[in-house]
């Protein structure tokens, strides 16, 4: 009976770490690693994909310049090539030895077209959490159906999957919250 909570509870889960993935390559104007570290980038003459995270230590010099550290400084071409390939609005500078990356300051124009695309991808995590309980609440009356739940055991699975729904729901606000704050912070 409980293994339908606990599979929409843990399937609510894998959508909000989705999100916040998500939300972490959203640019508040700050450099951060995230920023970059999926970038794929095609190395040693095309032959492999690789993300810049596979290839190189990002870190953050301060709070405006990212700096990737190669593992193998053959590759450090190809990471500048592939990062202005990705034209995700980023120059990278090639010393020799180090990639840096200075993160412009973000216009309020821009900060408010990255608050119109982060509240997009609230939406889309919330839509995919509803279809998690829409799925939850068909097997509850599935089973109630099939005589394998009493309408007891069916109503009280159907508040446990409604409050576990209604507690993601929450965590999905404050993310969009706490991310509106930082991209509107200057």
């Amino acid at each position: 009976m409980d293994s339908v909570v606990n599979d929409t509870r843990s399937k609510m889960m894998r959508v909000l770490e989705v999100l916040m993935n998500d939300l972490s390559t959203i640019r508040t104007g700050r450099a951060t690693p995230a920023l970059i570290e999926n970038v794929i980038i095609s190395v040693y003459n095309g032959t492999t994909k690789l993300k810049i995270k596979e290839l190189a230590t990002i870190s953050a010099s301060d709070p405006q310049t990212l700096v990737i550290t190669p593992f193998d400084h053959s590759v450090l071409a190809d990471l500048q090539k592939g990062i202005l390939e990705a034209n995700i609005r980023l120059t990278p500078t090639n010393d020799g030895n180090v990639i840096r990356i200075s993160i412009p300051l973000l216009s309020q124009e821009r900060r408010l077209e990255l608050i119109h695309l982060m509240k997009q991808k609230l939406e889309g995590g919330k839509i995919m959490v509803r279809q998690v309980r829409h799925e939850a609440m068909n097997e509850i009356k599935k089973q109630l159906s099939d005589k394998q739940l009493s309408q007891d055991d069916s109503t009280r699975l159907e508040k446990e999957v409604q409050k576990t729904t209604d507690d993601i729901m929450l965590s999905i606000e404050a993310m969009g919250e706490k991310k509106e704050a930082e991209l509107l912070q200057i």
